[in-house]
């Protein structure tokens, strides 16, 4: 496997993955929008030992969750701010990388086993929900870890246009 890099938009931090990611989460909290300044976020999530920085040392900002409560630690570049990595305390070991910052953002395959839309239910209008790709009106499980609704559109569709709980 071809290594998985990324850098901050100044290049004074910048990583590598060893492995490729597990999945892939596309998310639309109120979090993730700020985080990004778009409809969504995508984070490829890996394991936290396949993270190596190769270059820099990163600033962290730690942010508890509206969802959760839970921390997200957000790893960012101190000269330019960009946001690079966060890590969770709902899942220690993993790490989702902001997709923006990969310098192939091709090495990372939306397939509709190992990826996710969340949250649809703070998605801006406009944001499409993806043919064949599981989505999610909240969180993919609750807090205790029991799954929730999957919906799954067979054309892109606007989120506006879901017709969820209308079973």
């Amino acid at each position: 496997m071809t290594e998985i890099t990324g850098q901050c938009l100044c290049g004074a931090l910048r990583y590598a993955m060893a492995a490729p990611a597990q999945r892939v989460t596309l998310c639309s909290c109120h979090f993730c929008q700020r985080a990004t300044g778009t409809e969504r976020m995508t984070l490829p999530v890996f394991n936290l030992s396949d993270l190596t920085v190769r270059a820099g040392t990163p600033a962290t900002y730690t942010h508890v969750s509206e969802g959760s409560g839970k921390q997200i630690h957000i790893h960012h570049c101190p000269a330019c701010a960009t946001k690079l990595w966060m890590t969770f305390e709902r899942w220690p070991g993993l790490v989702g990388l902001y997709g923006g910052t990969l310098d192939d953002p091709d090495q990372v395959t939306l397939a509709p086993e190992s990826t996710k839309q969340i949250f649809l239910s703070s998605a801006r209008r406009g944001t499409v929900v993806l043919p064949g790709i599981p989505a999610y009106w909240n969180h993919a499980a609750t807090l205790d870890g029991t799954p929730e609704r999957a919906y799954v559109v067979d054309v892109p569709t606007l989120v506006e246009d879901m017709m969820i709980g209308e079973d």
